[in-house]
This record gives structure tokens, sequence and C-alpha cells, in this order.
């Protein structure tokens, strides 16, 4: 869809408090990737818990996938960018996620589940963003959906920035997930060389941007690609400017303010919880 600009103009930007270097790691069967968002970041950017990014046209760094494997307590949503994954879970859940597609997944009380690339060449690109539940939604029934690139809800500014709206809400249009704990901000933006774009955030909400082409610049501060910027809780939004063709995700949400406690795929509130989770996989609960 086409849309004007007509959303409230930010008065005062959020400024870049930290850029941020992710750390190359491998996870699954191997496959190599780069941690984003690390566990030691996990107060500051609360809801959030991790972010991966993960690209390349090399298959001996993607193609043996993430083989059976649990989680409990949180959301786990992938965007794919290009190439083919396919999800299978203990719940009975399945789906093919394509390029530009979403796939949103609630861990609730527990999960095993796989995610295996459909493909043997090729470009294999995209993020994994971990989103914590609220103690009271940790044991909740699990859930799956499936987004094929045409069911998310996108935009196009008279500028032409192209925006892709997968949780939240921007310039009137509303993302394809909203949760009222977390409150969780998502959006992928497109931003031709020279163009400008504003999004309206409340100033208690963790915020971050990550470029992943081009460059961005946040007030006096250059956003590199690869890049991550923390942005300060202040002000009532973000403006960001495009130096060249730029693509990169901003993400933010309603901390939940409550104790983390995370064994590997498990993240809880205390260690008794994280106790029982190892030993409900261990005892095969969680399938």
């Amino acid at each position: 869809m086409n849309s004007s600009d007509t959303a409230l103009p930010v008065q005062q930007p959020r400024t870049v408090e930290h850029l941020i270097v992710g750390h190359p790691t491998s996870d699954g069967a191997g496959v190599k990737l780069t941690r984003v968002l690390t566990q030691n970041l996990q107060r500051r950017l609360d809801p959030y818990l991790m972010l991966d990014a993960f690209g390349s046209d090399n298959p001996d760094d993607y193609i043996a996938g993430f083989p059976d494997h649990p989680h409990r307590g949180f959301e786990t949503i992938t965007y794919m960018i290009a190439g083919r994954m396919l999800h299978r879970d203990s719940a009975g859940h399945e789906g093919l996620l394509e390029n530009g597609g979403v796939q949103w997944m609630t861990a609730g009380r527990g999960v095993i589940h796989s995610e295996i690339p459909q493909q043997e060449r090729g470009v294999m690109e995209g993020f994994q963003l971990w989103l914590n539940l609220p103690g009271k939604d940790k044991m909740s029934a699990p859930w799956y959906r499936d987004f094929g690139a045409a069911e998310l809800p996108r935009f196009t500014l008279d500028n032409g920035v192209v925006v892709t709206v997968i949780a939240g809400q921007s310039h009137g249009v509303t993302g394809a997930v909203t949760r009222e704990a977390t409150a969780p901000t998502y959006l992928d933006v497109h931003l031709p060389a020279g163009a400008r774009f504003e999004q309206t955030l409340p100033a208690a909400h963790n915020a971050f941007v990550y470029v992943y082409r081009g460059e961005a610049r946040l007030g006096d501060t250059a956003v590199p690609v690869q890049r991550m910027a923390i942005l300060r809780n202040e002000g009532d939004g973000v403006v960001i400017e495009a130096q060249a063709d730029t693509r990169l995700l901003l993400i933010a949400g309603q901390p939940l303010n409550e104790p983390i406690a995370q064994y590997g795929p498990f993240v809880m509130n205390t260690q008794q919880e994280i106790y029982q989770a190892v030993n409900d996989f261990r005892a095969g609960r969680l399938a």
C-alpha cells in the first residue's frame, strides 16, 4: 500500500547510546551466524533476549540447519530475507519459511522444534529475534504462525521509503502480530539514498536499530552496515536518515522489568524454574 507521511512528526529524536559489533559464532549443527544482541545486553534491551543475523552463499555455512532442540519461556521471531527453511515442532506445527516471510513461535511451557534449510545452494539470509514472555505467560500453550511475504503489512511513503510492519504500528499501519505485555515494534525499513524516516516511540520502550545494508545516520551518529545502535530512552521517537540505499531493522518494546534466568534455550524468572525446565526436557515432558 502507498502512504503519505501523515504520522505525527518526531519532536525530540532519540540519540545513539552505543554502537554494538556482533560476535561471530555458530549454533544448531554448525550454522555460522553473528550474535548481535548478546546475553549481557538482555537487561538493557528488555524484553529482547537475543538477535542473530545469518547470511551466506556458502552452503557449508548453513546446510546442516538447526536439528531438534527445545525452548521454554519466550518467543522466537525468524525473518527470512532470502532462502527457504522448513519448521517442524512437537506441537504438530509445520511450515516452510521463504523469501520475505516471518515465522513467529511462542514456546510457552515448552516445545521441541527443528529448522532445516530446504536448499543446497544460493544465499540464505535472515534474522532470529528472541522476545521474552512475562512470568504469567511462560507456561502458556505453545503457539505458531507462518506469514508469507505477501501477508505482512507493508507501506511506501511519498519519499520512497518502504516499511514492512512485522509487529507494532507505523504510520497508521498495524503489524502482523501484537503483544500486550511487551508491545513489540519490529520494522524492516528500506530507505533510498538521501531519504528520511520517522517513527514515534514511547520513551520508556527500549529500542535499537540494526543496519544490514548501506549506512544510516541517527542525529550526529553514523551507523555503518552490520552495526546495532542502542537508542537512549529519551524523546518521543527516532529519526533515521540514509547515507546510501539502506536497509535496517528498527526494534523496540516495553520492558518487563522481571528477573531473567537463562540456561541455553530456557528463559524463566528463577533458577528453580530453570531446573524444572531441564528436568522436564530430560524426562520427555516438553514434547
